[in-house]
């Protein structure tokens, strides 16, 4: 009797350790592909603002009254006014120059909330600028987007 409660416990321990390692493999997995997909949407907010498409830039954020922007100068609440902010801050292409991000950070917050630490690079003929931005990206209706940018 002791002998097939042993045996009993050794199959049950195997078959959790192997439920254990699926489920860590499949966490590990989506993880992976979040920070693809997060990095895909900030490549291409890369490439527009290259191409000196500022509309087509702020894709890449929440298009939301709740989206927050800090900036150097303030804090901006929604879509419109960040949009706003932008086009007057870099009002043509000698302003806004060529765009860069190094990502130094991911962090998965929760299954749908991503913190991304980073630093963008400005290249521009009228001065170079650059600083370093952390953002809350959340997955809404399966697309990662920017929900709040602390940007200096």
């Amino acid at each position: 009797m002791i002998k097939v409660a042993v045996i009993i416990m050794k199959k049950l321990s195997c078959l959790l350790f192997v439920i254990l390692c699926s489920l860590l493999l499949n966490i590990a997995c989506a993880q992976t592909n979040d920070k693809t997909a997060i990095r895909k949407v900030l490549n291409q907010q890369i490439v527009d603002w290259n191409r000196g498409d500022i509309s087509a830039y702020m894709k890449g954020y929440w298009n939301s009254d709740s989206l927050l922007f800090v900036g150097k100068n303030g804090i901006r609440n929604g879509y419109k006014a960040t949009l706003q902010s932008y086009k007057k801050g870099y009002p043509d292409t000698a302003a806004m120059g060529k765009l860069n991000f190094e990502l130094l950070q991911f962090k998965r917050l929760s299954p749908v909330y991503f913190s991304v630490l980073g630093k963008w690079y400005l290249q521009r003929s009228i001065g170079n600028l650059n600083g370093y931005f952390t953002l809350l990206l959340k997955k809404i209706n399966g697309r990662w987007v920017i929900v709040s940018d602390h940007s200096s």
